[in-house]
């Protein structure tokens, strides 16, 4: 589950998290500090709490066969024999370039997972930590493992002692018959948001599943990364796979065959619920999507393979997050090259992610394509009708990036409706967020220069 596509995702002029921020070459014209209500300094960075992140609940049996498929299977479609897990007590430790927002972020991922997972887990200065995290600088990581944001590996503690071993079976996950030492890697000099984001999906990969399904709504263990955070239905799963009546070393068969009364007794609201048709991933349709997230090919071929990801989700009658993803993916590729087919591509996704409460988040970030475009004609109204919904939905799921771009958006179309009292306020307030969202204060001010080039009245 390493954060590749996240990384990769940046197709058009806003991106799905802060993950990668956007280089000042690419930026429109720059306008004066005072147009966009800059203070010579920014405001302090604001954070989450780390708090619950609840996500609707499920039939049981649905979970259930989630829950299999994200446990006996890789990413590549590899067949994993067993169940493997830590034996509790599970111990944490940070090493490396540590940056100010990691530790406490880390800290506050933990308690959830005591918590919500009943993980008994707890942080060290111990060397002879269950599961390492060590910060290295982007470039060192990228070097050795090209395209990857973060990544986790078993049996090792450090960078030097992957890189010795790297290509060998010793970091075969599949090899495994229990899990004693792992390593996560996260990069040290990005924005606080994508380390945050990096340790909940890599910790949750080092203690449980070792799969992502495309099929998920509400999930990080999902490669179309909409969830920055683990949610309701990653911390069940987490639970369930650490439960007592499930052991280390266990087949697929033994798993499934007391699966059912796990689940019943941790969350007895799913046993009543009708469980929904579920159909795999065609790999020929996860080749197409990777290509076309995937920077490497040229812009013809990454349209194609979205277009053709669009026409086999409908072909398969698939009408939940894939579909959506799909859609959104083809119009992100289509912006600068034909404004037509990406409006289109970004309304029906929207249609389809507003269909189900699961994918409020994902409508969320298509509400910033459609208010890019809504802002660019002269659309006030219309910006503030897509983002005054999508706000709180950033903001329950701990998207800073996602909401303070939300607000930016606002602020613009207040100032375009001529309300600029108002706009200065929404937009200071995005400060805080932005500075979690997007790290540097020129990453927040070419963010907030990037969408003020949008409006007419501005950007000209």
């Amino acid at each position: 589950m390493n954060r590749t596509f996240r990384r990769l995702l940046a197709l058009s002029i806003m991106l799905m998290t802060a993950c990668t921020p956007v280089p000042p070459s690419n930026l429109g014209p720059t306008l004066p500090t005072r147009t966009l209500g800059l203070q010579d300094a920014l405001p302090p960075m604001n954070r989450f709490a780390g708090n619950r992140v609840t996500t609707p609940t499920r039939s049981n049996r649905e979970v259930g066969k989630d829950f299999m498929d994200l446990a006996f299977r890789m990413e590549s479609g590899r067949v994993v024999s067993r169940l493997t897990r830590f034996e509790a007590p599970i111990s944490v430790r940070v090493t490396g370039d540590i940056p100010p927002s990691l530790t406490p972020d880390l800290r506050a991922l933990l308690g959830r997972l005591r918590s919500e997972a009943n993980i008994d887990i707890f942080m060290t200065g111990a060397a002879n930590a269950s599961i390492t995290v060590e910060a290295i600088p982007r470039s060192v990581l990228n070097a050795a493992v090209p395209r990857a944001a973060c990544f986790v590996v078993p049996r090792v503690s450090s960078w030097d002692e992957f890189k010795t071993v790297r290509r060998t079976p010793t970091v075969d996950w599949t090899t495994l018959e229990r899990r004693d030492r792992a390593a996560v890697f996260v990069p040290s000099d990005v924005a606080p948001q994508e380390i945050r984001d990096c340790l909940h999906e890599e910790l949750a990969q080092a203690l449980g599943p070792l799969n992502d399904l495309y099929r998920l709504s509400d999930s990080v263990f999902n490669d179309d990364n909409i969830h920055a955070v683990l949610t309701s239905f990653d911390m069940l799963i987490l639970r369930a796979y650490y439960d007592p009546a499930l052991q280390n070393g266990m087949t697929r068969g033994q798993v499934a065959a007391r699966l059912g009364p796990v689940l019943a007794r941790l969350n007895p609201a799913g046993e009543g619920r009708q469980p929904r048709p579920q159909n795999d991933t065609t790999r020929d349709w996860i080749n197409n999507m990777e290509i076309a997230l995937t920077a490497g090919s040229t812009a013809t071929r990454r349209r194609s393979a979205a277009l053709q990801a669009v026409s086999t989700a409908g072909a398969l009658n698939w009408a939940g997050p894939r579909t959506g993803f799909a859609n959104y993916a083809f119009g992100r590729l289509n912006v600068g090259h034909d404004s037509t087919i990406a409006l289109a591509a970004f309304n029906r996704a929207l249609t389809i992610y507003n269909r189900s409460s699961e994918t409020r988040l994902h409508a969320a970030h298509v509400s910033v394509q459609l208010a890019a475009f809504a802002l660019s004609s002269g659309d006030g109204e219309n910006v503030l009708n897509l983002v005054e919904g999508a706000m709180p939905v950033a903001a329950a799921h701990e998207n800073a990036a996602l909401l303070a771009t939300l607000m930016m958006f606002k602020a613009e179309a207040l100032d375009m409706l001529g309300q600029p009292a108002a706009a200065t306020a929404v937009r200071m307030d995005s400060l805080g967020w932005a500075r979690y969202g997007f790290g540097t204060d020129a990453n927040v001010r070419a963010r907030l220069r990037e969408i003020a080039s949008l409006n007419p009245l501005k950007g000209t």
